[in-house]
């Protein structure tokens, strides 16, 4: 065989192995995005499992940015950092898993009948809800927690429980899991929800592959991410 043909050959196995990851993207992870989003809600979150789809185990799966408004195709954070959207809620996009965010002011989103009608309808096709910060109070106002145990925000837990009282709201807890209901309390405790996440969608031993990768295995011991495991 000549050199040319073998390079072609090598060629198209490279591209098509390149341009796997892409085609097979079936699955989707959705973190939902609008103006003065808190930043690590987001990117916390973003990179776990995007570094996650990098891998083979998990190449079937794309992270997706869902904005609140119709027309706004980008939404710029509480720290000024503009995140494009991939899809928004009028899109319906079909996900795996909903990650559900915060910000300082709520009140509009809690007020919005169309993306309470989102999270209502997303909970009865995906997998996994999950929450960071006081996104758990855009579940409990949709009446998604009633029954569950949950957390937020590190102080607002009085207030969760005060609000929606059907709700178990911990206190003093990063991550709280329960059956397919998983809440932090935002900010960086957000890469330990991500992580938590990930697990019960692959494997720990995964999980701590893409927590070696970021780099927080400098920060933290990987028993702070599993300590927050559901018990088997």
């Amino acid at each position: 065989m000549s050199t040319k043909i073998v390079g072609k050959i090598s060629l198209l196995i490279a591209l098509a192995l390149f341009s796997l990851p892409s085609i097979a993207a079936e699955k989707h992870i959705g973190i939902l995005v609008y103006d003065k989003v808190l930043s690590s809600d987001v990117t916390a979150p973003a990179e776990v499992f995007g570094v996650a789809t990098r891998k083979s185990w998990f190449s079937n799966y794309e992270v997706l940015l869902i904005g609140v408004d119709r027309d706004a195709s980008v939404v710029t954070t509480e720290e000024g950092i503009r995140l494009t959207v991939d899809k928004t809620i009028y899109d319906n996009p079909k996900l795996d898993a909903l990650i559900v965010t915060s910000s300082y002011v709520m009140d509009t989103l809690f007020e919005n009948k169309d993306l309470t009608q989102f999270l209502k309808n997303q909970a009865q096709n995906v997998s996994w809800l999950a929450s960071n910060c006081s996104g758990a109070f855009l579940y409990a106002h949709a009446g998604l927690l009633d029954g569950y145990t949950a957390t937020t925000w590190a102080g607002g837990e009085k207030k969760l429980q005060r609000e929606f009282p059907k709700i178990n709201v911990i206190e003093d807890r990063n991550v709280v899991v329960d059956r397919n209901r998983i809440s932090s309390n935002g900010g960086i405790p957000s890469y330990q929800g991500a992580l938590v996440l990930l697990a019960q969608m692959s494997s720990e031993r995964k999980a701590k592959e893409v927590y070696e990768t970021i780099q927080l295995n400098r920060l933290i011991p990987w028993t702070e991410v599993t300590r927050y495991f559901p018990e088997k």
